[in-house]
């Protein structure tokens, strides 16, 4: 058996507890003098410091065996936490223990930890995302594991937005008979940014025949935020172009497309605010005011991927030559801006490809006028 095991932070929560060491354990109250819990800056985790006349307070973990270690070594790992003797203090008087500590300088502290307040915001989002993190193990490294948590993260809220949505089919049953698919197993050969899941199903059919076994591979994804720029005032829009790896994959010589605005709705963000803030990133624009045109999935045979599709009313000039996008992540995005009856001309004849950006524009050719007409009003009644 290992040493007793301090515990001051995430792992406190026993539902994630349970799946990083994969079973139960009991825990008991301990603390941790001379020290203080405190939320990592513009992070969804605590770090444990030093502090003179500090207690951090959490739980001790017993009955480790070098299995439980090893797993909780692989989670606590990448981020450079390792253990450290410590001697904590419990209801029967002080206990030898370890503790993980991160390594001198590697986060900034914030304010105070609060463990009620993680589990409200983050306790879920950390669990779904725990379960897939741990399923890698012992084929990922944790320093592996810690360069894709990220892009794990996001993958778990958009499982969990998608577990919030509750929709009547437009009053069909669904599922067939009302039972709902059965998953028997579930494997991950790929992850990184994306992810490759294989799902062995039990899936129920329709006129109450019996429920047919299948497989399915799924390409996993992100929730994403697309917004279509358009300038009411002069009837012009804004489209992004970029190079793009499914073209060049596929054998296209021309791989870069014109798109909508658009990117991934980070954890914890709304897909508005994933809108503005790729606006910004993007093609330097602040929207006013987004109007819902669609939520969708773009290919539910073979992907997790979701869009939240806006209009994005705002200013725009004649012609740009602005070029966006995050550096650290190799984009390269340049902006153009058409009039919009060119613009819809263009998706008419194919000569934009993208469907989320031809969908746009199909959209926007309906509700073209009534916008126009709106903005007209609204500078008729300004004094």
């Amino acid at each position: 058996m290992s040493d007793p095991l301090f515990l001051y932070g995430t792992l406190c929560h026993p539902p994630l507890l349970r799946i990083v060491l994969g079973r139960d354990a009991e825990t008991r109250p301990a603390c941790l003098s001379g020290h203080r819990v405190m939320w990592v800056e513009n992070a969804a985790f605590p770090v444990i410091e030093p502090c003179e006349g500090g207690v951090a307070e959490g739980l001790l973990l017993s009955g480790l065996t070098k299995a439980d270690m090893a797993r909780l070594d692989f989670y606590e790992g990448g981020y450079g936490y390792r253990t450290h003797a410590v001697t904590v203090t419990t209801e029967t008087g002080p206990c030898a223990s370890r503790v993980y500590m991160p390594e001198p300088g590697r986060f900034t502290a914030a304010a105070p930890w609060s463990l009620s307040d993680w589990v409200r915001q983050w306790g879920a989002l950390t669990c779904r995302a725990a379960e897939e993190a741990m399923g890698y193990m012992g084929r990922k490294t944790p320093e592996e594991l810690a360069a894709i948590f990220p892009a794990i993260r996001t993958r778990a809220a958009a499982w969990l937005a998608g577990k919030a949505e509750n929709r009547t089919g437009g009053g069909l049953t669904m599922p067939p008979a009302g039972r709902p698919v059965e998953t028997r197993d579930l494997r991950r050969p790929y992850a990184a940014f994306f992810a490759i899941e294989e799902h062995d199903l039990v899936v129920p059919r329709f006129a109450d025949r019996p429920p047919v076994e299948m497989r399915r591979a799924v390409f996993m994804s992100a929730d994403a935020a697309l917004v279509l720029p358009y300038d009411p005032a002069t009837d012009r829009v804004l489209v992004t172009e970029q190079f793009r790896a499914g073209p060049h994959a596929r054998g296209e010589a021309q791989a870069w497309t014109l798109e909508p605005v658009a990117g991934r709705v980070d954890p914890g963000e709304t897909p508005e605010a994933a809108a503005h803030r790729e606006g910004a990133e993007e093609a330097g624009l602040t929207f006013r005011a987004l109007i819902p045109v669609s939520r969708c999935y773009p290919s539910p045979g073979a992907s997790s991927e979701y869009y939240h599709l806006f209009l994005g009313l705002t200013d725009l000039p004649e012609a740009t030559d602005h070029i966006g996008g995050l550096a650290g992540e190799g984009e390269d995005i340049r902006s153009h801006v058409f009039d919009a009856t060119r613009f819809i001309e263009m998706c008419d004849t194919g000569r934009i490809w993208v469907a989320p950006l031809v969908l746009m524009g199909h959209w926007l050719a309906r509700h073209r006028d009534g916008l126009r007409a709106q903005a007209s009003a609204t500078v008729a009644t300004k004094p």
